[in-house]
């Protein structure tokens, strides 16, 4: 069944920046006036990374650097929740800070902070080889809760608390690689990682994954990664997940080795024509489509809006026709939906820019 009522086309703001923007994500805001984001960038030319907090002006065209801090490598993964957010490298550290709102900063006069940038420390930070070896894959911060999930090229999988403390869920040994988790619950997240592979793994029960998606649907076309996860607080039995070749998915825990298939350039021969023939690089659920249609079965997959190496920031649903909200011509790395107004996006383009599209 096709999405009724569509939204008009969004009105797109592009704000050009003088840095690589490696992710971005929307922070918490106390007025639909007074939004705010927090992105990583490298400088190329001094081969420095920054992570940056931004606030934005009304009308979406102009951005002024609040907060900034020099993270001792790259930034690799970056997540947040109302409350912090989280960033990893690629050195293999893990650094946890408050969001500005928590720090009632943001409630206050903007004038009040002057015109020079502030520094911004973290309230944690995790690092040395005992925590991960080589690149973080991916973080996640518990929604509402004190706990981060982060997973890394070493095949570890570890938990860190509001104190800094870790401790180990799982080792691989370098013998398996991870690159993306999400949180389900307060007990149970996902992991992703080469061969198309998806984890589930229960925190009451010790030891390994309690189920697993090994991607064998692919016929032999098992060498893809899994970029990026995402879990719908409603229907935490289904997780989408997004990565090499266009390749975007659902893996159902009731149905565990039939994913149903979203896009793909697989041998499927529904899959003929895939919405994007590159990395996936992210995944969302897009709840602002969601409610244009709430008629959606319970069977069905919700909409998601995805971002490409190719350039392609689109909305796909199950049996649907594809909606192209974007289509540049360089990678889109990342993007957000802000949780507070679901019809603003924001968007860090290879080029050294942000878009930020507001649907009507």
């Amino acid at each position: 069944m096709a999405i009724t009522n569509l939204p008009k086309t969004p009105k797109i703001h592009r704000i050009p920046q003088p840095k690589f923007i490696d992710a971005i994500r929307w922070l918490s805001s106390p007025s639909p006036f007074q939004k705010s984001f927090i992105t990583s960038l490298y400088d190329s030319d001094f081969h420095t990374p920054s992570l940056e907090i931004h606030s934005l002006d009304p009308s979406k065209t102009l951005t002024t650097a609040l907060f900034s801090w020099t993270p001792p490598s790259r930034i690799s993964s970056l997540k947040s929740t109302p409350s912090l957010f989280a960033a990893s490298t690629f050195l293999g550290s893990l650094h946890i800070f408050k969001t500005p709102e928590e720090m009632s900063v943001l409630g206050n006069d903007m004038s009040d902070l002057g015109s020079k940038t502030s520094d911004m420390e973290p309230v944690v930070s995790v690092v040395g080889r005992e925590f991960h070896v080589g690149s973080v894959g991916g973080v996640d911060l518990m929604e509402g809760g004190s706990e981060c999930v982060s997973v890394g090229e070493d095949g570890r999988v570890n938990l860190v608390d509001e104190r800094g403390d870790f401790r180990r869920v799982f080792d691989g040994n370098g013998l398996v690689s991870y690159s993306a988790v999400k949180w389900a619950s307060p007990s149970e997240f996902v992991t992703g990682g080469c061969g198309f592979g998806l984890q589930w793994w229960d925190l009451r029960k010790s030891g390994a994954a309690v189920a697993q998606f090994k991607g064998n649907w692919d016929h032999g076309t098992t060498s893809g990664i899994i970029h990026s996860i995402d879990i719908h607080p409603s229907r935490k039995h289904t997780c989408l997940a997004g990565g090499s070749s266009g390749t975007v998915f659902a893996w159902d825990l009731r149905r565990q080795q039939e994913p149903m298939i979203l896009s793909s350039i697989g041998s499927s021969d529904t899959m003929t024509h895939p919405l994007s023939e590159s990395e996936v690089w992210e995944v969302q659920y897009d709840c602002y489509t969601k409610s244009l249609n709430s008629n959606i079965s319970s069977s069905r997959i919700l909409p998601a809006m995805i971002s490409s190496e190719d350039g392609i920031l689109a909305v796909i649903g199950q049996g649907e026709e594809p909606t192209e909200l974007l289509a540049e011509p360089c990678a889109i790395n990342s993007f957000d939906i802000d949780c507070q107004n679901p019809s603003d996006v924001i968007c860090s383009l290879e080029w050294e820019s942000i878009v930020i599209l507001s649907r009507p």
